[in-house]
């Protein structure tokens, strides 16, 4: 089994140390879910709610927040990132997220697109409250991720976790 790799001498947590690593492509992306209310849908889909257009909204706050990710999660790297992709889609009863991050670094970049797809989700949020106090964020997960020294991941159809905890009972 792999060990947690934010973990010193002890217990005491500390940043990974990448300054040996070799600088590759890395890229991830992510998904995300915002289940939404059809009256309040109905509105976004009119790009007419109290704030605006949730959807360009939402979709510039994940490239915002993609690109401080380390001002967000306190052991990550600054990285040069040198692509970010925010989709935020209508679908039937909600609004779905996707990112994709590319950066050329000695880490990688699952954290900024994961990062991306939860801003964006709390964007909706936020921009329809006034609508639906009952709208829900779910899903948020690493869809795929290449580059590194762990090699390339992709999510399986059921998901990786849900078919794990399967096979374990």
């Amino acid at each position: 089994m792999k060990k947690l790799s934010h973990f010193g001498k002890g217990a005491e947590v500390a940043m990974v140390d990448v300054s040996a690593k070799a600088t590759t492509l890395r890229k991830a992306s992510a998904h995300g879910f915002v289940l939404i209310g059809r009256a309040a849908l109905t509105q976004v889909r009119r790009r007419k709610t109290p704030k605006g257009d949730p959807l360009e909204i939402a979709r510039i706050a994940g490239i915002a927040a993609a690109k401080r990710t380390s001002d967000w999660i306190p052991l990550c790297h600054p990285l040069p990132i040198t692509h970010i992709d925010v989709t935020a889609r209508l679908c039937q009863n909600g609004v779905e997220i996707t990112s994709r991050v590319t950066a050329a670094a000695q880490t990688g970049v699952e954290m900024e697109a994961l990062v991306a797809v939860a801003a964006a989700a709390l964007t909706v949020y936020d921009m329809c409250k006034a609508l639906d106090k009952s709208i829900e964020i779910s899903d948020i997960y690493l869809v795929e991720k290449t580059g590194g020294k762990s090699g390339d991941y992709r999510r399986n159809a059921r998901g990786n976790m849900r078919a794990k905890k399967q096979r374990a009972q």
